[in-house]
């Protein structure tokens, strides 16, 4: 029987779990590393800005630094990739003008066709009341690209583990962030869950959608 595309999504979905053990030495293969990526890249985010890095930790010796600054926890180390999220601590003019310049290239139109979108942009985040927020905005748009790069992850196979036990201030230092105009939100482990991993045989425990889906 064939499998519908629904049964593909939340299979994989009931398949993963925040992986606690990594399998370590078990890298993940370039393409897929590459889709995932794109993934992240291709996230939604509030008026398109994309407020975001993504900090692909790759040197073994800054990713065993992070660990004491992580809880503790060993899984910056032990991954296959590990992901930070990071947001733009402010937004200015010049920003929102780089992403019109963005827009009016990729779509072969004229900057000022989008004058009026940019001045609603400059209206909100730049002189508006959200300005005084907008660093908690951009960490909001962060998050949305973590939750899509989890459940891409799950759609091919990969484990991922979400990290908010980390100290930003540290991760900020280490990655070279300080002075940037970036700060560390949230990071990710990628990677294969060792069979060890307790917490890959243990139920999925949610509440019933009964609870806490409501239609109106």
């Amino acid at each position: 029987m064939e499998v519908t595309k629904t049964e593909v999504v939340l299979d994989a979905l009931k398949w993963r779990y925040a992986t606690k053990k990594f399998d370590v030495g078990r890298t993940i293969p370039e393409e897929t590393w590459s889709a995932l990526e794109e993934s992240m890249v291709l996230t939604p985010s509030s008026y398109g800005l994309q407020p975001w890095q993504f900090l692909v930790v790759t040197d073994a010796d800054v990713r065993r630094s992070l660990v004491p600054h992580s809880w503790n926890q060993p899984q910056p180390a032990d991954c296959s990739h590990f992901v930070v999220f990071a947001a733009k601590t402010s937004v200015d003019e010049a920003f929102v003008d780089r992403f019109i310049a963005r827009t009016a290239e990729i779509r072969g139109i004229s900057p000022g066709v989008l004058g009026a979108y940019r001045n609603l942009m400059v209206g909100d985040l730049v002189r508006g009341a959200r300005a005084a927020q907008v660093a908690e905005w951009a960490a909001r748009q962060a998050y949305l690209a973590l939750g899509q790069f989890m459940a891409s992850a799950a759609l091919v196979g990969i484990d991922t583990c979400p990290m908010e036990g980390i100290v930003p201030a540290e991760y900020d230092r280490l990655l070279g962030l300080e002075g940037s105009g970036f700060t560390t939100v949230v990071a990710c482990a990628a990677g294969y869950r060792a069979e060890a991993d307790k917490y890959a045989r243990a139920p999925k425990v949610r509440y019933p959608a009964s609870e806490v889906v409501r239609r109106i």
